[in-house]
């Protein structure tokens, strides 16, 4: 499948399916066993697997994950400042100033609490700590972001929050998104395109739209119902 820039992709499937496998794979978390994986960067295009060391790592900047769990994401001894601080930390040689310029500024367009960075995660709500994991993928100023399921811990009306952010950061920084789920509900709201995967296989592709007013295969309809 293609991601345009600028574009999400909802990815659904049952558990196990493999839609964290895919998501991995393309981060280079994981090491494919075959296919390709081109990263078009300012036109010029990047295989992915062919990337090692320290060419791999310097790339690494241009694609972050959202994980699932903002409880399980994120370390108790650090304080928030220095969560968001770390890949920029390990990627850039920025000083501690121009460190501390950035953090404050994702921080803000996350809508965090400025004030509150010198807190330990233990402090925030579910919500909260989401948001500071957006803000930690984000401080890098990544072009691509895989979001695993990034809003299914959390409350109803909270999911809508994250969702919405989401929407306007990807608007603010013209953001291409994998966009893993299995609330339809919220992969319809997101989503330029979705891909259903069944037992680790893409069984339809289509724009939102289509396949929700319109799904073709068995296993789409199922899942709708």
């Amino acid at each position: 499948f293609t991601i345009e820039r600028g574009k999400t992709l909802g990815l659904v499937g049952e558990s196990g399916s493999g839609k964290t496998t895919i998501g991995r794979a393309i981060l280079r978390a994981l090491d494919p066993t075959s296919g390709t994986i081109t990263f078009n960067r300012e036109g010029t295009p990047v295989d992915l697997l062919k990337l090692r060391g320290r060419n791999l790592k310097t790339f690494r900047k241009n694609m972050q994950l959202i994980f699932q769990d903002p409880y399980g994401s994120l370390n108790p001894r650090m304080t928030v400042r220095d969560i968001i601080a770390e890949p920029l930390e390990c990627q850039t040689s920025l000083s501690r100033q121009e460190i501390d310029a950035q953090i404050t500024d994702v921080a803000s367009r996350c809508r965090l609490n400025v004030e509150h960075l010198r807190r330990f995660p233990h402090a925030f709500s579910g919500g909260q700590r989401q948001r500071i994991c957006i803000a930690r993928a984000l401080v890098t100023r990544p072009k691509f972001v895989v979001c695993d399921e990034s809003v299914s811990a959390l409350d109803v009306s909270i999911q809508a929050e994250i969702i919405n952010l989401l929407m306007d950061l990807q608007k603010e920084f013209a953001l291409t998104y994998l966009f893993i789920a299995h609330d339809l509900s919220v992969v319809a709201h997101i989503s330029t395109s979705v891909a259903v995967l069944y037992v680790g296989r893409l069984v339809e592709l289509a724009p939102t739209e289509k396949l929700f007013f319109n799904p073709m295969h068995p296993y789409t309809r199922a899942l709708l119902s």
